[in-house]
């Protein structure tokens, strides 16, 4: 189920009540883009090798000391790729069009549907996880810390994410634009909840940080 109090975070609502019409708009627009999106997944695991601050997944060299540090102790790894799918782009694109504060809700509500939908498929990895005794890490995204954008590209590639209809931009932007690529560390140890990214995030700063 998509978190209403992310949604409201996102809205600039953090430890402070909604007014009913925000509550009344964010329904609205979750409902209509849950009846109308079909999300779609990807993933594949490999070995993994580290190498000073870089990381080798799938073939692929990845130079980010905070990835090494975010999968340190894992000898595997998940690339992971999902999507809401292009009618999200379109209900947000006429949102726009129509009622910008409308379209503002619409953003938040997709954008916190996009990381339940993660979520759900990244609790079926663990299952998957779980039978040969491994733990997942949170996922870990291009554009987190020092783990370049540019990296899309690789991970589009080695998964083929046309698949699921995924693509990008020639600035490293993904299309369908509520979609999500990651690494996601497997280990022997036992480990924190894998979906709670905020508890392995340093940026402490941040305005959508979870308590």
């Amino acid at each position: 189920m998509t978190d209403r109090n992310e949604i409201l975070r996102y809205l600039g609502f953090r430890g402070k009540p909604a007014d009913e019409r925000t509550l009344q708009t964010m329904e609205s627009c979750l409902a209509e883009l849950e009846q109308a999106v079909t999300p779609r997944s990807i993933h594949r695991g490999f070995p993994v090798a580290f190498s000073g601050g870089a990381v080798t997944v799938g073939g692929l060299r990845i130079e980010s000391v905070d990835l090494a540090r975010h999968i340190s102790g894992c000898g595997e790894a998940v690339l992971f790729a999902a999507t809401l799918g292009a009618r999200a782009d379109f209900l947000l694109e006429r949102a726009a069009k129509a009622d910008m504060s409308r379209a503002v809700v619409m953003q938040a509500c997709a954008a916190a549907l996009t990381e339940s939908v993660c979520d759900e498929f990244q609790r079926k990895i663990a299952r998957e996880a779980a039978k040969r005794g491994l733990y997942l890490r949170p996922r870990y995204s291009p554009g987190y810390g020092d783990f370049s954008i540019r990296y899309q590209r690789d991970l589009l590639n080695i998964l083929d994410c046309r698949k699921i209809g995924l693509s990008m931009t020639e600035d490293f932007m993904l299309v369908p634009t509520k979609s999500v690529t990651a690494v996601i560390g497997l280990t022997k140890e036992k480990t924190s909840c894998h979906i709670a990214k905020c508890m392995e995030c340093r940026s402490l700063d941040c305005p959508f940080r979870k308590e």
